[in-house]
């Protein structure tokens, strides 16, 4: 499994291409270096560096790439399980479609769930820039003459899918890019970016909020919510414990569709997220009620992925209600 992450390795952090790569699991700062890795097993991962790292993306067998980013209280081994779950189910689905490449970024290693959430949120913030970098190498390999001739471009579709506190990184990588880096905005990069249990406040796609990037690098941005995720219940008391008071985009969806771009697209999985994952409602975008069985929420993000839209059967829709037992209800 090839992965990106900007958490710091026990050894040094000059790349170097084909040597052990160890996190510092104890080490939650946000590194400002970027390393592209491959794990090779569980605990076992070497360094391959951008070039190689881009390269292998290229000449794989898949159609389209997509980018996982994590949520928070995720260590490494549990993002790559996570990340190795949803692989599955999409080669189950259709082989050779999707490569899932999850983004490892640093969450804490202390006990508590507050604690961890406050320390991971700083270091959602901080990774922002180190993964703008990631944006900016892969906008330089693809327009490379040497790389990417011509005749031999890099025609794969790119995809994100993030989870939780991973909303944090996308929406401020999106921004640190747009800042430092880009004259006149961002280019169209996704193809389909997944906003599931999103942690963020439901009105950042809105026009000046933070999150409204996303919709401007996306053709579809497809936001996964639900009332009951205790979860993000949790992400609210310890918002309020440090005097920040918002409903997240998770809970709700977004506060008002009509001050969102057209792309946005919302989603209620009310009616399945605890049924998936019983303790919190929180992680119910990849099996079932039986680990390894698709539930409705990865057959929902599936056909986006393959086929580019949302809603192919109505141009103007832009809500569902995934039920359990029935077919969803559309407005």
């Amino acid at each position: 499994m090839l992965f990106v992450t900007n958490r710091f390795p026990t050894q040094s952090i000059r790349t170097k291409i084909g040597r052990n790569f160890d996190f510092d699991l104890n080490d939650n700062a946000a590194s400002n270096s970027v390393f592209f890795c491959e794990r090779k097993s569980k605990g076992e991962y070497i360094e391959i560096g951008s070039v190689g790292f881009l390269g292998r993306l290229k000449k794989s067998g898949y159609r389209q790439i997509l980018i996982y980013v994590h949520g928070f209280s995720n260590l490494p081994e549990a993002v790559f399980e996570d990340a190795a779950e949803f692989q599955a189910l999409c080669n189950k689905a259709r082989s050779n479609e999707v490569l899932v490449i999850p983004v490892v970024w640093p969450c804490d290693n202390d006990f508590g769930i507050v604690k961890d959430y406050w320390d991971d949120q700083k270091s959602a913030d901080q990774s922002a820039y180190s993964f703008a970098r990631v944006l900016e190498k892969f906008l330089a390999w693809r327009s490379s003459e040497e790389f990417n001739p011509v005749d031999d471009p890099c025609l794969k579709r790119i995809n994100v899918l993030a989870h939780s506190m991973g909303n944090r990184v996308l929406r401020g990588t999106l921004a640190a890019w747009n800042k430092y880096d880009l004259a006149n905005g961002v280019p169209l990069i996704f193809r389909n970016t997944f906003m599931v249990a999103a942690d963020v406040v439901n009105e950042t796609l809105e026009e000046g909020q933070l999150g409204e990037l996303i919709s401007h690098a996306s053709r579809n941005v497809v936001v996964y919510h639900a009332s009951d995720d205790l979860a993000l219940r949790a992400s609210k008391v310890s918002n309020l414990k440090n005097k920040i008071a918002s409903r997240r985009l998770g809970h709700t969806g977004p506060e008002n569709m009509d001050n969102t771009s057209r792309n946005v697209y919302k989603v209620d999985c009310d009616d399945v997220n605890t049924l998936y994952d019983p303790l919190k409602g929180h992680s119910y975008f990849r099996s079932s009620r039986r680990k390894g069985s698709a539930g409705k929420v990865f057959d929902h993000i599936f056909e986006c992925l393959v086929s580019g839209r949302v809603f192919p059967e109505n141009e103007h829709q832009r809500s569902t209600v995934i039920k359990h037992n029935k077919r969803a209800r559309r407005s």
